[in-house]
């Protein structure tokens, strides 16, 4: 049996769900969360092999948001995002931030069973409008002559003069001393590097520049 985890906000879709999947195809439904923070912490207790994740959720985590928390924490749970936007910016964030899948809610049932399974299986699973999307953006990139870029190359020079301070263990304010910025800016180039990185952490930013060669001390 695949365990998945619903998480949804709306608890007549969660409803639904289950009682469209729990204990048919092979699946078994252990937990259902409302919003990001209950979805993380169901998923620590039940450990599934799937998570059925919406985006837009209250209370401050988002399904992006949790999605990248759940892949850290549990990186051999799957993650499938089941939404209602049909959006390219989404489709790229959720691939980013670490999901297995994207399907629409108003995707087919045997559709959304078929992803389900493909994502447990360690499958990435995109919806037939998304691939046709993605090889149309990688196709545009070979036209250009652009290569897909390593994640420290779309950082601005600021942001990887910070990023180096910041890994030396240098301060907000210190570092803002030396570069005669604003605390608040060396804090908002912070944020926005950690983001691109996918990092949430100093010891991973630490490991991060360690891995580039960042850190030199001389």
């Amino acid at each position: 049996m695949i365990k998945l985890l619903l998480c949804d906000d709306h608890a007549v879709v969660r409803s639904g769900l289950r009682m469209l999947l729990d204990g048919r195809h092979g699946i078994e439904v252990v937990g259902e969360a409302s919003e990001g923070a209950e979805a993380i912490r169901l998923a620590l207790e039940t450990k599934p092999d799937v998570v059925l994740m919406d985006i837009s959720m209250p209370h401050g985590m988002d399904g992006l948001a949790a999605t990248r928390e759940l892949k850290h924490r549990l990186p051999e749970t799957n993650i499938l995002i089941l939404t209602m936007h049909d959006d390219e910016e989404y489709l790229f964030r959720a691939i980013q931030n670490g999901a297995s899948g994207y399907i629409l809610k108003n995707a087919p049932h045997e559709e959304l069973v078929s992803a389900i399974r493909s994502v447990a299986a360690g499958d990435a699973y995109l919806y037939p409008t998304a691939t046709k999307r993605l090889m149309s953006e990688y196709l545009n990139r070979l036209k250009s002559g652009d290569e897909p870029r390593d994640a420290y190359d779309t950082l601005s020079e600021r942001e990887k003069e910070i990023l180096g301070w910041i890994a030396k263990g240098y301060s907000n304010k210190e570092i803002a001393d030396r570069l005669v910025i604003s605390v608040k800016t060396v804090e908002t180039h912070k944020a926005n590097l950690m983001e691109k990185l996918g990092l949430r952490s100093r010891p991973e930013l630490i490991k991060f520049a360690l891995k580039k060669g960042l850190l030199n001390f001389e």
